[in-house]
């Protein structure tokens, strides 16, 4: 397998947009991705408005990956608002193994209607689909119980619970791993409770800035 095909344009749901973030959606990112309560269990810190514009500039701007670490990243928006809402990224980890990561970080003023959990449904359609990735995982720190269930309703496998294995944030932490594979995927493992409520703010540490 070579690098995944580039992205490029939108994904649609049934509710949601996926695109390319550009820098005009700065101040959008900037409304959660400021706040310490939605990156408490991601890796990047809150966020200036410059830093954001920064990011968009760079990396956040990719839509091919061409080394193994790299990652795209779409905007999340409401169809019938317009609405950015909170952006998901998709690692490419390893060549040989067809190994992806996903992650997701939404805003809080949007939680509880399964947006995050439909955003990331799509991704694993880009993933699986469109990347022709073997298996994809998730990680997600064992606090953080509403991206747990997201993951969960994903249709994701809880595989690993990794006891104090990170120095994240001036503490020892500890993580869930959770994994689909591409059988699974097409067996249809994945039921996607989209409409089924979680409540708070929903992110998982995929999000880094590569």
């Amino acid at each position: 397998m070579s690098a995944p095909p580039p992205l490029g344009g939108s994904r649609w749901s049934s509710r949601l947009e996926l695109r390319p973030l550009v820098v005009a959606d700065a101040p959008a990112l900037h409304q959660y991705r400021s706040r310490p309560d939605v990156c408490r269990y991601i890796y990047s810190e809150p966020l200036p408005l410059a830093a954001i514009v920064t990011r968009l500039e760079g990396p956040w701007s990719r839509q091919r990956v061409e080394h193994e670490g790299e990652g795209v990243s779409l905007a999340v928006v409401r169809r019938d608002t317009g609405v950015l809402i909170g952006d998901v990224v998709l690692m490419w980890l390893s060549e040989r193994d067809r190994l992806g990561e996903i992650g997701w970080v939404l805003s809080p003023e949007h939680s509880g209607r399964g947006y995050a959990t439909e955003a990331a449904h799509r991704l694993l359609h880009v993933a699986f689909d469109e990347w022709q990735l073997h298996r994809v995982i998730a990680r997600v720190d064992v606090r953080n119980e509403t991206s747990q269930r997201v993951a969960r309703r994903l249709g994701l496998r809880e595989e690993a619970h990794l006891v104090s294995n990170e120095w994240f944030k001036g503490e020892w932490t500890s993580e869930v791993d959770y994994a689909l594979l591409d059988h699974e995927w097409r067996d249809g493992r994945v039921p996607c409770s989209c409409d089924d409520s979680i409540h708070g703010p929903a992110s998982s540490p995929a999000h880094s800035d590569t």
